[in-house]
């Protein structure tokens, strides 16, 4: 045999087994003495987005078929002025909430000047073209009371004698800018909401904004006088600039029976395209109850009483709303 063949036929060792012939240690056995090791923990798997939104559809599906089921059974109950609570809650605020959060973005202040019980009446500026800032209100007092209540809104005529929205304003818990009505809500203990500056508030023109307008005759401070109900004060800056009013086509507000006819920079230029409110930042702000149980019931009928409490309410939304502003960083960022 050559050298090469001898060198192919030798035996190479594998890396760290034992070479030299010695016999392999037995293992040692455990002694009593000796705990076993611990296994190591499971970890939760992490969170997957997925099972978050399967959760939210399951709990969305199951929602909208108890609705499906207490609408064919009738199991709904619809108060004397036409409040669908049911419907309200299931089916009209949830889209209004993602507008109300991601669209506008709404902060609000001063949240526990709110009541969890009992009446109280709750004023606001009015601005904005169209009723967008009530309905945002709305969403502001349902989701930051508990529990969550809902605010009785007051509206104008036009409101109900228009085709589908009465009937959905009645059904979302509105009714007419009456003075019965209103004292009707507070003795039963509900929060109602006002807007004194009606229609001259809301179509205003642009280089107006954030002015109020004058606060009518104070009917609502009488209807709080004779309830012995507080008043809130609420202020709301960012709606001024959803719909800028640069113009008012008034041959065709008179033909169409409205109180003007507004023209914005993409309105009626963009046709339903102009209809989308700009996204802007707004702030609602609840002031600090002003209370009426002090006075007596007749004290309604005294011009002075009711007209300084006016004054007192719509000077505390105007210092407030000049606060916001100049909080504000921008009509978009907030």
């Amino acid at each position: 045999m050559g050298e090469r063949q001898r060198q192919e036929a030798q035996v190479i060792p594998l890396r760290g087994r034992q070479t030299t012939g010695r016999p392999r240690p037995l293992p040692e056995k455990r002694t009593p003495s000796q705990a076993p090791a611990e296994p190591t923990p499971i970890r939760p798997l992490p969170h997957s987005p997925g099972q978050g939104l399967g959760s939210g559809i399951r709990q969305g599906l199951a929602g909208a078929l108890s609705f499906a089921r207490k609408r064919l059974t009738g199991d709904y109950q619809i108060d004397e002025f036409g409040f669908d609570k049911d419907l309200t809650d299931t089916v009209i605020l949830p889209p209004l909430k993602a507008v109300y959060d991601k669209w506008f973005r709404v902060e609000t202040l001063g949240t526990d000047n709110l009541p969890a019980t009992g009446g109280a009446l709750i004023v606001a500026n009015h601005s904005g073209t169209l009723p967008i800032d009530s309905v945002m209100m709305g969403v502001a007092v349902h989701s930051n009371t508990q529990p969550n209540r809902h605010l009785r809104m007051l509206g104008a005529d036009l409101v109900f004698q228009t085709p589908i929205l009465g009937a959905l304003a009645r059904k979302t818990g509105q009714t007419l800018a009456c003075m019965d009505d209103a004292e009707r809500l507070l003795c039963s203990g509900e929060l109602v909401g006002v807007w004194p500056e009606g229609f001259k508030g809301i179509g205003k023109p642009f280089k107006e904004r954030y002015k109020l307008q004058r606060f009518g005759r104070g009917g609502f401070v009488a209807a709080a006088l004779r309830t012995g109900v507080p008043i809130i004060p609420a202020s709301i800056v960012g709606a001024e600039e959803i719909y800028p009013k640069i113009g008012d086509l008034k041959p065709l507000a008179r033909l169409l029976g409205l109180p003007y006819f507004p023209i914005t920079p993409t309105f009626p230029l963009l046709g339903p395209l102009g209809a989308i409110p700009l996204p802007t930042k707004w702030y609602i702000e609840f002031g600090t109850p002003i209370r009426t149980d002090q006075h007596t019931p007749t004290d309604a009928d005294d011009p002075a009483t009711v007209f300084n409490l006016t004054d007192q309410v719509r000077e505390t939304i105007q210092q407030t709303i000049y606060r916001l502003l100049d909080h504000r960083q921008g009509i978009f960022r907030g």
